[in-house]
């Protein structure tokens, strides 16, 4: 029998990709989805990015994989470097659905997420912290999650996109 997908996921958009391009590869975001739900229950995936006008290939593409987008404007800062810190509505979010969810999936490494999984442990609402890539996870993360957390550098073999021939 099949557990219910119940579970929501709360995917740290730019810490997830910059985890994992750090590891070597290129994460297949369907593919991703797919093991989200049969590994966790993840009825709901909320994927939380910066706003970039020239992106919409990349959202439609997301949102095709099954993903909901939750959007922040970005700013584009002097020198450049594009700012869409997206943690306040991640954490917003996973509060506004607090009673319609079983559990979370958080998926990020960045620490300021602690309060959020301490919290969500402590009111048995927490799953699983997916950090995206251990040498790059806050050590405050490992705390608040305890034997709650595993890592995505070993899920290469399964969840790494590979262009069509």
């Amino acid at each position: 029998m099949n557990k219910p997908l119940n579970n929501y996921a709360f995917i740290d958009g730019q810490n997830l990709n910059l985890g994992i391009h750090h590891l070597g590869w290129n994460l297949d975001f369907k593919k991703f989805r797919i093991y989200l739900q049969e590994k966790y229950q993840v009825g709901i995936a909320y994927y939380f990015i910066g706003y970039i006008a020239g992106n919409s290939d990349l959202y439609r593409s997301l949102q095709m994989a099954g993903y909901i987008l939750v959007f922040k404007p970005t700013l584009v800062l002097g020198d450049g470097t594009v700012k869409g810190n997206c943690d306040a509505e991640l954490v917003l979010q996973a509060m506004i659905d607090l009673n319609t969810y079983d559990k979370a999936v958080v998926v990020t490494g960045d620490g300021d997420f602690y309060c959020l999984v301490k919290h969500l442990r402590k009111i048995d609402k927490f799953k699983i912290l997916l950090a995206p890539n251990r040498a790059r996870c806050s050590h405050l993360l490992n705390i608040a999650a305890e034997n709650q957390i595993s890592f995505m550098n070993d899920l290469k073999p399964k969840l790494e996109y590979k262009k069509a021939p």
